[in-house]
């Protein structure tokens, strides 16, 4: 299909450009367009100063390039003559050919706009700089003497701060009302309607044959567009190890996405709008995964045996006879932790999705899920995992235990998964009984307090370190020392001394 590509993964939308009439109309920078088109789309991406002759070198695209004419050549008529734009000859020809040729190469680098200052250099702009920018179609801008650049570069910075805060936050209640609609009687309708309101468009789910299982949203108004959206579906639909998740195209003057749905299951979202904003693929994407866990429950049929499962537990029947309903014999309890932000709902989905399994829990700043002990965890980028030892329901308790002292030493260690060891050692040796009771007498001075036994414990398995005991327990270094030191005093105890380290580690290991 001609135009089609596909996208990147979403994170967070990308920084949306200015307006360059949103600039122009800051009464604090007086700027003034002296030439180019006055096109309201146009947009600028950064501010860049160069004073070289070639900018092309130095030019990404999209910026506002500020310049005061410190390069432009000596010694000529800055008028514009009939030769601007022709050659590079000597004479006012010369400087009217410097000009053009400076001005095409900005537009060939793809620069957005350019700005030039009136001081220290020039008093005026260049006739033929204003004739040049004309003829190429370049906004020109006049900065005033008081205007400095540093000052034009910080506006736009603002001004793209403003626009990227906002568009933040139509993603962040694009998400809440897409996770709200997925909660409804009606999902999956109800889902498709709040990604074609938020995109201002057409949201379409397809099934793994092609047809279209249900759909919301104005027409795209052409029938090349809706049969180009269902050839892009097929496009994303998994066939062959490779197939794109996601891709992108326009006809008609409309702009087409379609999204691959779960791991194989053949179901495809796509989203057809006449304009396509920074954060559409953030909602999209977010929409995809809601309705990847709805047609995923649809499909397997286990949504209502894990409702069943629920209500057992809820009416006090024991975790091991409401076991077989969730399909596995063995479990993992998984705690997870992201790395840079406080996980939501629709992360913790997600992160339940990539492990393989829809038991999650979103538990404040950690994100717990229950996985059949047949799918080995694997570390996800941008989360901090710890994971149990395998166990039967009736242990599911003292593996969510394992799963956080896991992920503890998992972030102390900035590890990025971290499993509970199952090996056998010396403390098996001992019977279960009488080691309970050595264990409960020789803590018995520090039992009256978890926050001093789980420093203790902690601080023992990271080998005494002060840092890394902080960080698993989210604590100041001053705050450890200090813990330890109490632990020490009525323990009664030298904690320096290996043989007393080992000894309530073994006691601080019992359950």
């Amino acid at each position: 299909m001609e135009g089609t590509h596909t996208m990147p993964d979403p994170a967070v939308p990308p920084t949306p450009p200015v307006p360059l009439e949103s600039l122009l109309a800051r009464e604090d920078l007086d700027l003034r367009q002296i030439a180019g088109p006055s096109d309201a789309g146009t947009v600028i991406h950064w501010a860049h100063t160069s004073e070289m002759a070639d900018p092309y070198p130095y030019l990404l695209g999209g910026e506002l390039l500020l310049t005061a004419g410190v390069h432009v050549p000596e010694g000529a008529d800055l008028d514009a003559g009939s030769g601007a734009g022709v050659d590079l000859g000597a004479g006012s020809g010369a400087r009217a050919g410097y000009f053009a040729e400076y001005v095409a190469r900005i537009v060939a680098a793809g620069g957005a706009a350019l700005g030039f200052g009136l001081a220290p250099v020039f008093d005026t702009v260049p006739p033929a700089l204003v004739t040049a920018c004309d003829a190429q179609g370049l906004p020109l801008l006049e900065v005033p003497p008081r205007t400095t650049f540093s000052g034009v570069a910080r506006a736009v910075w603002q001004l793209m701060a403003q626009a990227r805060l906002a568009e933040l936050r139509r993603v962040a209640e694009a998400q809440q009302s897409l996770a709200a609609a997925a909660s409804r009687p009606d999902p999956v309708p109800s889902v498709l309607r709040q990604l074609a309101r938020r995109v201002g468009g057409r949201a379409v789910l397809y099934g793994p044959e092609g047809a279209t299982i249900a759909s919301a949203g104005r027409p795209t108004g052409t029938d090349d567009a809706d049969a180009a959206l269902a050839q892009l579906a097929d496009v994303v639909r998994p066939s062959v190890p490779g197939t794109p998740t996601s891709a992108t195209d326009s006809k008609a003057g409309t702009h087409l996405a379609a999204y691959a749905l779960g791991a194989g299951q053949g179901f495809v979202l796509g989203v057809a709008a006449p304009q396509r904003d920074p954060g559409d693929h953030t909602i999209a994407s977010v929409a995809a995964v809601l309705l990847s866990l709805l047609t995923g429950e649809h499909q397997s049929g286990t949504g209502a045996a894990r409702s069943s499962a629920l209500v057992r537990l809820l009416l006090g029947a024991p975790p091991a006879d409401v076991a077989g309903l969730l399909g596995s014999g063995r479990w993992l309890v998984v705690h997870a932790r992201p790395e840079t932000r406080s996980p939501d709902a629709v992360a913790a989905s997600a992160l339940g999705a990539a492990l393989g399994s829809p038991l999650v829990d979103l538990a404040q700043d950690v994100v717990r899920v229950l996985v059949p002990a047949d799918r080995e965890p694997a570390a996800q980028p941008g989360w901090t995992l710890g994971v149990s030892a395998a166990v039967a329901p009736a242990e599911w308790a003292s593996a969510d235990t394992q799963a956080g002292r896991a992920l503890a030493r998992a972030r102390a260690t900035r590890t990025a998964l971290v499993r509970h060891g199952e090996r056998a050692g010396l403390a098996d040796l001992v019977a279960p009984r009488d080691a309970a009771d050595h264990a409960r007498l020789l803590l018995a001075p520090v039992a009256d307090s978890p926050a001093l036994t789980e420093t203790l414990r902690t601080w023992l398995s990271l080998h005494g370190s002060w840092d890394r005991t902080a960080v698993a327990l989210s604590v100041h270094r001053n705050t450890v020392r200090q813990r330890i030191a109490r632990c020490a005093a009525l323990l009664d105890t030298d904690l320096d001394d290996p043989d007393v380290r080992m000894e309530l580690w073994f006691a601080l290991r019992r359950p």
